[in-house]
């Protein structure tokens, strides 16, 4: 072992994991003849700002195993991984250990704020409503996180009340508050209540709004159609239109069949110096489907044609489901699922007058599964597959 000093241990893993070099990190740490609770954090906090929450929730059932009892960073940490991964039922039982802890009646702001979060983005709002109100003191974040679970959820109300009610209780909201309830009020097509956020961020709350803001008020203004509006807005920002702006008028376009200003929106991402080619690729396959979609097919297939000389590929949506507590991931286009053809079963059942449920001849082999009955028991017997 290089060292037995703990500080220049930890500090070595930490250097590690922050360039990602997990194989070293985790070399490292293995030599070391006693990990202490510190150490283990390092581990799994450096997983989940990579977005590795079900690695980081494997590093977390490790280090249990060893019987070293997980400190308030761990647990936060562990639910954090939870949040990620949509992992309901690990966040579950990591709550009712936080329970059985002696000094649970005070339950900790940043373990109870983490605890919100994960219910919320796991699904489960009104859990996270309770453990909200049962926290006896809550901080700007917890309030954060409330908000933006309310958002999420499409309670753009809720979102914009819970915004006023910490206000009374003397707790001035950040730009990350703000931010959520302006997200609420987009799902919701709340403009003037939206824009109002926008304008009395200043004003009100003396915060100066970021790009973010007018990026949401922007995708605000145009998912209702009012683009010459959100070109005002655009002209008038203090800073220089980035991706984000850009895109949400493209994907507004998109709905509104605005092909002239989808092509400007196209233009001016592609200008941009911090523009990744994975942006500009889904730009391009956005406007095609745009001309498409205005039946200027010429066009659309001349799009499609360049994407196809220069090799480009749009990356996979995906999805994760939990299912009794096992999780489990989804990729379009991948057809290598055990139930694969029990699933499009189902969604034929679901979505009868889709195409896309009846273009495959798998559906032939899932015919002893096609009726509503069976549905419960393809989906237990989904769960119980060893992978």
């Amino acid at each position: 072992m290089f060292s037995s000093d703990s500080y220049i241990q930890t500090g070595v893993i930490r250097l590690y994991v922050e360039a990602r070099l997990w194989d070293d990190a985790r070399k490292v740490f293995d030599e070391i003849a006693y990990v202490d609770v510190v150490k283990w954090n390092v581990l799994m906090s450096g997983l989940t700002r990579c977005r590795l929450g079900t690695q980081a929730l494997s590093v977390f059932k490790e280090m249990l195993v060893c019987g070293v009892e997980p400190d308030e960073f761990c647990l936060t940490t562990a639910l954090t991984a939870c949040a990620q991964s949509g992992s309901l039922w690990e966040g579950k039982r990591i709550h009712e250990y936080v329970k059985k802890r002696e000094n649970y009646l005070e339950l900790d702001v940043f373990i109870g704020t983490t605890l919100v979060d994960m219910y919320a983005k796991c699904g489960c709002l009104d859990l996270a409503v309770d453990v909200f109100e049962g926290m006896s003191k809550r901080n700007v974040f917890s309030w954060a996180a409330m908000v933006g679970g309310f958002s999420v959820h499409g309670h753009a109300r809720k979102a914009i009340h819970c915004l006023e009610r910490m206000q009374t209780e003397g707790i001035r909201p950040d730009g990350v508050v703000l931010l959520a309830v302006l997200t609420a009020c987009t799902h919701a097509g709340l403009v003037n209540e939206g824009l109002s956020v926008l304008n009395n961020m200043e004003g009100q709350h003396r915060i100066v709004p970021k790009h973010e803001h007018y990026s949401c008020a922007v995708d605000l203004l145009c998912r209702v159609g009012k683009f010459d509006e959100a070109l005002k807005l655009i002209k008038r920002m203090p800073m220089k239109p980035l991706a984000s702006v850009w895109g949400a008028v493209l994907n507004s376009c998109r709905i509104h069949n605005n092909v002239e200003l989808a092509e400007l929106s196209v233009k001016k991402l592609i200008e941009l110096e911090d523009c990744d080619e994975d942006e500009e690729d889904a730009a391009l396959l956005q406007l095609s489907n745009i001309y498409f979609g205005a039946r200027k097919s010429e066009e659309g297939h001349r799009i499609r044609r360049m994407i196809g000389d220069r090799g480009l590929k749009k990356a996979p949506g995906g999805s994760i489901i939990e299912v009794d507590g096992r999780t489990t991931e989804f990729v379009s286009g991948d057809v290598s699922h055990p139930l694969h053809s029990q699933i499009h079963a189902i969604l034929r059942l679901l979505f009868p007058g889709d195409p896309a449920t009846l273009s495959t001849t798998e559906f032939l082999a899932a015919d002893d599964a096609s009726t509503p009955s069976q549905i419960h028991a393809i989906l237990r017997a989904e769960a119980t597959l060893p992978w």
